[in-house]
C-alpha cells in the first residue's frame, strides 16, 4: 500500500432533525453572525427565519446576506464581505447548496484579508492565513460536497474564467447534514447535484493520488448514488434515498478533500466561466462520457469497476472490456436521471470552445488526469461533446 496523509478537520453533524443544533453550534465560535443564502422561494425563507429564530435564541445576532447566485462572482462576494465588515460578525453561515457555502467560505476570507478575493485564488498572488473567520455550513443539496472541503468556487465576470480558492481554513468548523432540508429539491437540480457527488467521487477515485482511504470512501459512494440518484429523482420525497445521498455526497467531499478531481471537473470550471447559468452538475454531465471514452484505456481495473456497479453483468468481462463499456453504462444511468444533456442544448456558444479548452488548461485537474490531455484533446472533448445525435 502506498503512503496517504488524511486531513478532515470538519465535525460532522448527520442525521435527521440535526439543524436545531445550529443554535448551540454557532454561539460556540461567536456571537455576530453572517447568515448566507440565496434568494429565493417563499418556502426556504420559513427556513431561513427558522434559523435566525433558533440562532436568536441562543443569544447570537444575526445578519442576512441573501444575494447569492448560481456560480456566485467575486461581485456578489465583494456585496458580502461589505455587508461583514459593517456588521462586525465574528463568524460565518452558509446555508443553501454549493454556491452559498462557497459564497459564504469566500466571505470569510475577504472580511479578515486585504485586497480582492480573487488575489486568492488558485495560482492567485496572495495566500488564505488563519484570519479566515469561522465558518459553519448547511447543505440543503446533496451534491457539491463544500460542506467538507476546503475550496470555494467563486467566478470573476471580467475574465469570465471560474476558479478555486483553496485552503484548510475554508474548511468548516462544522456541517450539519439534515437530510430532511433535501426533500423539495426539485427534480432536475436533484439530478444535476447528484451526479456532481457522483463525479466528486469517481474523480477521486481515478485520481493519481488516490489512496486506499479516499478508494473506500469513493466506492462507497458511487455504490449509493448508482442505487439512490434515481429513487430520489422519481420521488424527492423519498426520505431514505436523500438521507442516502446526503451521506454519498459528505463521503464525496472527503474524496475530493484528500484527493481531488480531475479532467472533467477542470472543463467544467471553465464551461461554468463563459456560460455562468449552465449549473456545475449539467456541464460535468454534458461532457462525461466524451471524458470517460478519452481515459478508461488508462485506468481499466477503476473504471471496470464502475462499469460493474452500473451493470453486474460485466463481472465476468476482462477489465479492458469493462472499463470500455462503463461509458455506454453512464449513458444509460444518464438517461435514468433525465440528465442526458449536451452543451447546445444548455446554451453553450460553438464559438466558445476554443475559449474553454484553453480555460481547461489553466486548471490543474487535467494533470492528474490518469491519461494526461493535450489542449487539441480537450477542444476534441468539447466539440464531441457539443451536440449529440441521439439527445
Amino acid at each position: 500500500m502506498k503512503s496517504f496523509n488524511v486531513y478532515q478537520p470538519t465535525e460532522i453533524r448527520f442525521g435527521l432533525g440535526r439543524l436545531n443544533e445550529i443554535g448551540s453550534v454557532v454561539k460556540i465560535y461567536g456571537q455576530r453572525c453572517l447568515l448566507v443564502t440565496g434568494h429565493t422561494s417563499q418556502s426556504k425563507y420559513v427556513l431561513y427565519d427558522k434559523v435566525k429564530q433558533q440562532l436568536k435564541e441562543a443569544g447570537v445576532q444575526v445578519f442576512h446576506f441573501d444575494k447569492v447566485i448560481t456560480n456566485p462572482t467575486t461581485d456578489i462576494v465583494k456585496e458580502g464581505v461589505r455587508l461583514a465588515a459593517e456588521t462586525n460578525v465574528n463568524v460565518v453561515v452558509g446555508l443553501g447548496g454549493g454556491s452559498s457555502i462557497d459564497t459564504a467560505k469566500a466571505i470569510a476570507v475577504g472580511v479578515t484579508h486585504t485586497g480582492s478575493i480573487w488575489d486568492y485564488r488558485i495560482f492567485g498572488s496572495k495566500e488564505i492565513t488563519s484570519k479566515t473567520l469561522p465558518i459553519i455550513a448547511i447543505p440543503t443539496t446533496s451534491g457539491t460536497g463544500s460542506h467538507i472541503t476546503p475550496v470555494a468556487v467563486i467566478t470573476n465576470p471580467a475574465e469570465n474564467f471560474k476558479s478555486a480558492l483553496i485552503s484548510p481554513f475554508l474548511c468548516p468548523r462544522v456541517c450539519i447534514v439534515d437530510p430532511q432540508l433535501m426533500l423539495t429539491v426539485p427534480k432536475y437540480m436533484t439530478a444535476a447535484t447528484g451526479f456532481d457527488a457522483f463525479a466528486h467521487a469517481f474523480e477521486s477515485y481515478i485520481h493519481i493520488k488516490s489512496s486506499f482511504y479516499t478508494d473506500l470512501l469513493a466506492r462507497e459512494a458511487i455504490r449509493l448514488i448508482i442505487k439512490y440518484l434515481p429513487k430520489a429523482v422519481k420521488d424527492g420525497t423519498d426520505l431514505e434515498a436523500r438521507t442516502w445521498l446526503a451521506w454519498a455526497d459528505t463521503l464525496a467531499g472527503i474524496c475530493i478533500s484528500n484527493a481531488g478531481t480531475v479532467l472533467p471537473h477542470g472543463i467544467a470550471m471553465a464551461i461554468g466561466g463563459h456560460a455562468p447559468k449552465v449549473h456545475h452538475g449539467e456541464a460535468l454531465a454534458a461532457i462525461y462520457l466524451e471524458c470517460m471514452s478519452f481515459s478508461c484505456d488508462s485506468s481499466p481495473e477503476k473504471f471496470a469497476t464502475l462499469g460493474r456497479m452500473l451493470n453486474p453483468e460485466l463481472e465476468k468481462a476482462p477489465d479492458l472490456v469493462a472499463a470500455r463499456k462503463s461509458v455506454e453504462e453512464m449513458k444509460k444511468f444518464l438517461r435514468t436521471i433525465d440528465l442526458y444533456v449536451d452543451l447546445k442544448s444548455l446554451g453553450v456558444s460553438k464559438n466558445e470552445l476554443n475559449a474553454i479548452a484553453e480555460d481547461s488548461m489553466k486548471l490543474p485537474d487535467y494533470q492528474v488526469n490518469p491519461r494526461v490531455p493535450t489542449f487539441d484533446d480537450v477542444l476534441a472533448i468539447l466539440e464531441q461533446s457539443y451536440e449529440r445525435k441521439t439527445i
